[in-house]
């Protein structure tokens, strides 16, 4: 099943400010591990994909936003594997469609949208089951692939990356799976920094820890049995999910300018400008910190759209 993804790129920065902070940094091309199921999406959905291969699913049904990354990826995946995809979309179509989810539709995925109410139960057992009666036997993914099976594949991350001795990886947080998998494969004297995307995102931090609880009590592989020290940082979602402004555009583009590294507005963008902010304002120990860029690029062109249409 990994055959058609490419090793991902390890890059370093070479940037003045980080220089003047004593830090080395380096960055982590998840992105580039495929042209759509790629950053993270692809570790969250791996095991949910063999479970539901296994227990003989045909068809995958799982939610998200209108600009979700998570949708985007499971419709690339199940035509890649064969698999019939439903994404159930939060709020009313709005047409023409945005470049997500007008991928989703090449890729043969089906949209349901959900108003906004109803689609706050989606983890509740009795959407479920209507959803199961309208639909039939489907596996059900949860959004953003936030179950254990995505803790068990974001456990997967950093194995190849044991030899740089980090002492600090960060990254972008939408659901806190990646950040709860990475804590549970770290050595005790490494520590994640979170970025939340989401306003209000201090949800997170039990979330998280439920997570990582639940993942150890499960009895699936874990590479440690106690987490590594991890914290959220609240201050760079600029306003909340796929909420940006023209400094955050600014800052991607400069960056990309400046390193050829492509960032994310709704995700990495966030997360970047926020590990820089910090390296001006001496947060960071002297050491090494890996930013870990988690894909996402395709959302750029939607948020772009919907922003010339308010000029």
């Amino acid at each position: 099943m990994s055959s058609i993804f490419l090793s991902p790129p390890l890059e370093k920065i070479n940037h003045q400010i980080a220089d003047s902070a004593s830090v080395e940094l380096y960055v982590f091309r998840l992105d580039l591990m495929h042209p759509q199921i790629n950053g993270n999406k692809w570790f969250k959905l791996k095991y949910n994909l063999l479970e539901a291969q296994e227990k003989k699913y045909s068809t995958i049904l799982t939610f998200g936003g209108a600009y979700s990354n998570h949708i985007f990826a499971t419709a690339a995946a199940g035509k890649v594997f064969g698999l019939r995809t439903l994404g159930v979309i939060r709020g009313e179509e709005t047409l023409p469609l945005n470049p997500t989810l007008n991928f989703a539709i090449e890729q043969g995925m089906e949209l349901v949208y959900c108003d906004r109410t109803t689609y706050k139960k989606r983890h509740t057992n009795q959407l479920q089951e209507e959803l199961k009666q309208r639909f039939g036997e489907v596996f059900i993914i949860p959004e953003g692939g936030g179950n254990l099976n995505g803790v068990r594949g974001c456990t997967e991350i950093m194995e190849n990356l044991k030899y740089l001795d980090i002492d600090t990886i960060c990254l972008a947080c939408g659901t806190g799976t990646t950040l709860a998998g990475i804590a549970l494969s770290l050595h005790s004297n490494q520590k994640i920094i979170g970025f939340p995307i989401l306003k209000g995102g201090e949800f997170l931090a039990p979330q998280i820890t439920n997570l990582t609880q639940d993942y150890i009590q499960s009895g699936l592989p874990v590479p440690v049995h106690n987490p590594a020290h991890w914290q959220l940082l609240y201050n760079y979602h600029f306003g909340g999910y796929a909420k940006v402004n023209q400094e955050l555009i600014k800052f991607c583009h400069t960056f990309q300018q400046e390193h050829n590294i492509p960032l994310d507005y709704v995700y990495t963008g966030k997360m970047f400008y926020g590990v820089m902010d910090l390296l001006k304002k001496g947060f960071f120990s002297p050491g090494k910190i890996l930013l870990i860029h988690t894909g996402g690029l395709q959302g750029n062109s939607g948020i772009e759209e919907k922003l010339l249409k308010k000029i």
